[in-house]
């Protein structure tokens, strides 16, 4: 799927302000990010820099993205729940956010609650949906 530049800008920064919300950032998550950020055709250094210092940038406003497509805000729904299980746990402000987001493009309040059962067993796959995405 082919995405315009802030489709795929907005894509990495929402999925940062996911991984904030529970105030850590582990490894994995960090990796996670640095894979999708190469995807997206992100720089190594500029994806290090926002990932090192998300937590304490109070200058980048927590406003839900808003996607060009529908299909585009349900792989975007799709990724921060991977990303959110990372750490084996969905955290609620976690949650929050994601509910935030679907309302935000028109999916739904609770469109997170019903896909979250299958992240938390698996269900979802390890696949990142980014990785079909081509910035243009």
């Amino acid at each position: 799927m082919n995405i315009d530049v802030l489709d795929g800008s907005n894509y990495f920064k929402g999925l940062l302000l996911l991984i904030r919300k529970d105030r850590t950032i582990n490894d994995r998550e960090a990796e996670l990010m640095k894979s999708i950020g190469r995807s997206l055709g992100l720089g190594q250094r500029f994806c290090d820099e926002a990932i090192r210092d998300i937590l304490e940038n109070r200058y980048i406003t927590d406003t839900p993205p808003k996607f060009s497509s529908d299909e585009l805000a349900r792989k975007f729904l799709r990724d921060g729940l991977r990303l959110a299980v990372a750490d084996n746990e969905i955290h609620e402000l976690e949650e929050q956010w994601l509910s935030a987001v679907a309302v935000a493009n028109g999916i739904g309040v609770d469109w997170p609650a019903a896909e979250k059962v299958a992240a938390l067993g698996g269900a979802l796959g390890d696949r990142f949906d980014v990785l079909d995405l081509k910035v243009r």
